[in-house]
């Protein structure tokens, strides 16, 4: 039986073994970008057709939405302001404008709490994975 230890050895000098696992993992990182590429643009554009939809049931929403605040001012004209058309239109709108600087403030208190927005995760692990790293080459 033949000792292990005395396998044919690739005619290849250790530079060209060398330039062909740089080729490789050069090969490697191109299709991990290629794929990396195709899946953001699968999801970019799922979540483009979604938002469009959304964008379009949101405009019927508030065309709908409009007609019913349209009726409401006629309603509150017909039972409190029966002579002046214009009083019921403007309590609604007086009411809308209460809404909105309340939607208004939310806003402002949600945005200066997200802001700026970073990946505080993301950074937290590269950091573990860098100490990792670090710990790993001091052996």
């Amino acid at each position: 039986m033949s000792d292990p230890r005395d396998t044919q050895r690739d005619p290849r000098s250790v530079a060209e073994m060398a330039i062909d696992v740089s080729e490789r993992v050069s090969l490697l990182v191109r299709e991990e970008i290629e794929l990396a590429k195709s899946e953001v643009t699968e999801k970019v554009t799922a979540l483009v057709k979604g938002s469009v939809v959304g964008i379009v049931a949101g405009v019927f929403a508030l065309l709908g939405f409009a007609m019913l605040m349209h009726a409401f001012a006629w309603l509150l004209n017909d039972l409190f302001f029966s002579d002046d058309v214009w009083l019921g239109f403007l309590v609604e709108a007086a009411i809308w404008f209460v809404i909105a600087g309340a939607a208004g403030f939310f806003a402002f208190r949600s945005l200066k709490k997200g802001a700026p927005p970073k990946p505080d995760m993301a950074i937290k692990e590269a950091k573990e994975i860098r100490e990792a790293l670090e710990a790993g080459s001091d052996e």
